[in-house]
Formats: C-alpha cells, sequence, structure tokens
C-alpha cells in the first residue's frame, strides 16, 4: 500500500476510553501516512470516565507498537491544533449512516475556518462498526464483558474504574 507521502494527518476523539474500533482506524491510517497525530480532545462540556492525563496514557499504551503514530491533547479549535502540528489531514471515522450528517456539518465548518485542510472520512472493520466508548463504559458499569470491544489495559483500567 502506498502511503501520502509527507502527510501528517490528525485523528480527533475524546477517546474515553479508546476502543478497538479507533485502534482499528489508527492502524489503517498509519499505513496511509507517514505520521499520524491522535488528537485527545479536553472537552469541559463532556463527562469524561477517565481524566485528560489517563486517557492520553491509555492510549499511548495501546497504540504503542505503530512507531508513526504520537498522542496530544488539545484544548484548541481542531484547526488550530492541526495547523499547530503541520498537518494537512483531519481524519474522521464513520460507524454508520447516522454520524455522517454530523461529521459533514463539522468537516464543512473546518475548511471554512483553514481551508487548507481536508477531512478523511474511514470506515471502520465491519466486527467494529457497532462499538462506542458510551456503550462500552456502560457494559463495564453494569459488570459485562468488554473484553472483545477493547485492548486489554483498557479493560483493566475500565473495570478498576467501574468498581
Amino acid at each position: 500500500m502506498t502511503t501520502t507521502k509527507n502527510t501528517t494527518a490528525v485523528y480527533p476523539g475524546t477517546f474515553d476510553p479508546i476502543t478497538n474500533g479507533h485502534s482499528d482506524l489508527i492502524e489503517r491510517a498509519a499505513r496511509l501516512f507517514d505520521r499520524i497525530i491522535v488528537a485527545v480532545a479536553l472537552n469541559p462540556s463532556k463527562t469524561t470516565a477517565f481524566s485528560a492525563e489517563e486517557r492520553v496514557q491509555l492510549v499511548r499504551e495501546v497504540l504503542a507498537p505503530f512507531s508513526n503514530v504520537e498522542v496530544y491533547s488539545f484544548d484548541t479549535l481542531l484547526v488550530d491544533f492541526v495547523q499547530s502540528h503541520n498537518a494537512t489531514m483531519i481524519l474522521r471515522g464513520l460507524r454508520a449512516v447516522s454520524d455522517f450528517e454530523y461529521e459533514f456539518q463539522l468537516a464543512g465548518m473546518n475548511r471554512r475556518l483553514a481551508p487548507g485542510i481536508e477531512t478523511l472520512f474511514l470506515t471502520p472493520a465491519e466486527q467494529y462498526s457497532y462499538i462506542s466508548s458510551s456503550l462500552v463504559k456502560e457494559i463495564a458499569a453494569l459488570d459485562g464483558d468488554i473484553s472483545d470491544f477493547v485492548h486489554e489495559k483498557v479493560r483493566a483500567a475500565l473495570n478498576r474504574r467501574m468498581r
């Protein structure tokens, strides 16, 4: 597979927690781009199970095998973060058609704010298309088995957090 040379893509999200669906997209994007930056959003309007530092650490642990993936947190406009890291691409995941309308609106706004930045949509592998961080947290809170949905380190951290 050919890479898009000298291209840095930013994959933003809350990652509370990072799921196998997120990891799948990042693994595939890591083959397409020279550099992937996973941008962990600090969104004060969202209540998260993990602090920003914990989310960044979990993402780093899960993605450690990928040498061209970096992880940072951010609390600015996404396009400002993307530009500050000399990136030209925003990577977004689409699980279902219902995601498209919101993502399309975001992509349009980001293009208006920073015309030089493109948005690329990837879909997760079929076996991950129904996984969301919210569902994983809900299952974990009810003592369900989440081992098929998240990395072992995330499972252990969530189980500790939910008890």
